[in-house]
């Protein structure tokens, strides 16, 4: 039987779960969604993906800025819904909202619970060096990624991944693991299994104090670093180009063989050494210019080996 839902999400994150709910054949009676806000060079307002897939899919969407109303909680009430579905919306739920659907709120997280709770899972795992990431369907209460576990989905993270690739990876697996538990819960089916009490950590927001390179660091630290934070905000670190030194972001690179001074450029390859070890650069973006592997990089950039990354 197809439950009564409301979505509430925001980022490309949350669109397949969105869709897949959808072509499952459950009601989406409305979405909810993050306001329009201004962007690009003519700072026109741009809305959320998730709401241009909804209208897409004719839901209707709403933009609350705030959701601890008393008018917000009663709006969200008239949608009588069975459950809320939620991922990556970005605005806290109040408890009148966790208690509106009749059978609750049920959140799609980017992580193995209840390691990495919090805002920035994907990034925090790869730049931790963690060897499995995942996706898992929880049910929602007042705490901070605290509530039940419903689902999991998992998945290894290799030292090529980037917080991108992770993303998209966790994007599409969850959708039809949120589809499943959606599924179970109208059947009558669905298992709840608390959290375990140990293994806690959480996943802060990426301050872009954190994007400057540590070359001190040893080769695989400063590796997952860079891919940690790729494609946004992105690792960066400067290199003198004729004479001048230039900021570079590292978007992806490899694990290399040489030995050198921290920093120190040892070839022509753009390989790096670093505190124990040594890394190549795979691909880079310049500041105000696109993304661009190495080798085109090289074609129109002399670097001298033996400079140094500052």
């Amino acid at each position: 039987m197809p439950l009564r839902l409301v979505f509430m999400g925001t980022p490309d994150f949350s669109v397949p779960t969105l869709r897949a709910l959808a072509e499952a054949g459950h009601e989406v009676a409305a979405v909810y969604t993050r306001a329009p806000k201004p962007a690009g060079r003519g700072m026109k307002e741009q809305v959320t993906p998730v709401e241009l897939e909804a209208r897409g899919l004719g839901i209707p969407v709403l933009t609350p800025k705030t959701l601890k109303t008393e008018e917000a909680q009663a709006m969200f009430r008239t949608h009588q819904a069975d459950a809320a579905v939620v991922v990556a919306y970005g605005l806290i739920l109040p408890q009148p909202i966790l208690d509106a659907p009749r059978l609750g709120c049920f959140n799609l997280h980017a992580s193995l619970l209840p390691r990495w709770r919090g805002a920035a899972p994907i990034n925090r795992a790869i730049m931790a060096g963690d060897d499995e990431s995942g996706v898992m369907v929880m049910k929602m209460d007042a705490g901070l990624d605290t509530g039940d576990v419903a689902m999991t989905g998992r998945v290894t993270i290799t030292d090529a991944m980037t917080a991108g690739d992770l993303h998209d990876m966790l994007a599409e697996s969850g959708a039809p693991l949120m589809v499943r538990a959606m599924d179970a819960l109208a059947n009558g089916e669905l298992p709840l299994v608390p959290q375990a009490s140990e293994g806690a950590t959480y996943a802060a927001k990426i301050d872009k104090t954190e994007a400057r390179i540590d070359w001190m660091k040893p080769a695989r630290a400063v590796l997952r670093h860079c891919h940690g934070l790729s494609p946004f905000p992105g690792a960066w670190s400067e290199v003198a180009i004729d004479g001048q030194p230039v900021r570079i972001k590292i978007l992806r690179c490899e694990l290399a063989n040489g030995l050198g001074a921290p920093g120190e450029l040892l070839d022509d390859r753009l390989t790096v050494a670093c505190g124990a070890g040594a890394i190549r650069i795979v691909e880079l973006q310049r500041a105000g210019k696109q993304p661009m592997s190495a080798e085109v990089f090289l074609r129109g950039t002399r670097v001298v080996a033996g400079s140094r990354m500052q």
